[in-house]
């Protein structure tokens, strides 16, 4: 008798992991186990140490833009101006470093005071314009990681158990409700587009310590198709009220291991952007099915 009750026990944690984990986790685990074993057969160095801390550097700042992006979504909004920011950010950084002289703290203050400044704005312009989010924002390895885990266990934290994070979700899966229940959308809107600002200074703060420059718009363009990739991919909802940061990471894992298996391989970088495209594509396409909509054009 104390057979089937152990295995019972073991199939019912198996069970309960696998839940916890969610569809959309386990499917992006399997995905990043099959790039991991197809590009490490392919090349013999592709899961060397060094090869690993490569691609954990490159993916530090797309992470950090996609777990803000993530926040952006869940509350039904979307920011497709972060690559500019972060070359912004970049840029302001390291001229300010050379241009005085006072060390790296004041370049630091100056981009992170650009990226508050350009946050803010895009929030009050979405909020009291009434612009589309969309149109509105158009116009040292150890450490980098470890930035990154802290800001995605911050924001991991605030939108699974706080107030700020279940309103969030409220505001981004039904607006209307939201105002009715008291919850200040335009406030949090602007809070969260500073936030977004404040994260692109960080980004582009890192970047500039990883490249040893000021990286312009052009050193940075990109960035904003694979942080919103990586939250689409995650199982961020683009309609809002629905994502979490354990998938998004899990999403710059796997874009951050294609992208580096593809250039290992000599795949030229526009068929890199053509397959995060693809892969954009069809993280809409499945949450589209998930939900049970009618594709457009098509009878019920």
């Amino acid at each position: 008798m104390k057979g089937p009750r152990g295995g019972g026990g073991r199939a019912s944690r198996r069970t309960g992991l696998l839940a916890g984990l969610g569809g959309q986790n386990i499917s992006l685990i399997g995905a990043l186990a099959v790039v991991l074993v197809l590009f490490g057969v392919l090349d013999d160095n592709y899961l060397s140490l060094s090869n690993m801390q490569v691609i954990a550097e490159a993916a530090t700042i797309t992470g950090l833009l996609a777990i803000v992006q993530t926040v952006v979504v869940i509350c039904g909004g979307l920011d497709i101006s972060v690559g500019s920011q972060v070359g912004v950010a970049s840029v302001v950084s390291a001229m300010v470093f050379t241009t005085t002289g006072s060390g790296a703290f004041l370049g630091m203050a100056a981009a992170a005071g650009v990226g508050i400044l350009v946050g803010a704005l895009n929030g009050l312009v979405i909020v009291h314009g009434r612009v589309n989010p969309t149109i509105a924002t158009l116009a040292g390895l150890p450490v980098m990681v470890w930035i990154l885990i802290v800001v995605a266990v911050a924001v991991h934290l605030l939108l699974k158990y706080t107030d700020i994070g279940r309103n969030l979700y409220a505001i981004g899966g039904n607006d209307t409700a939201a105002r009715l229940a008291g919850i200040g959308i335009n406030k949090y809107l602007i809070a969260v587009y500073t936030l977004i600002g404040v994260v692109a200074a960080v980004a582009g703060i890192l970047l500039t310590a990883r490249t040893g420059s000021g990286q312009p718009v052009s050193g940075s363009e990109g960035l904003e198709l694979k942080a919103i990739t990586a939250a689409a991919l995650g199982g961020a909802a683009l309609k809002g009220g629905k994502g979490g940061i354990g998938g998004t990471l899990l999403a710059v894992a796997l874009l951050g291991c294609l992208e580096n298996g593809l250039t290992v391989q000599g795949i030229n970088t526009f068929w890199q952007n053509v397959a995060q495209g693809a892969l954009l594509v069809t993280a809409v396409v499945l949450q589209q099915r998930r939900s049970g909509e009618r594709a457009v054009g098509l009878p019920h």
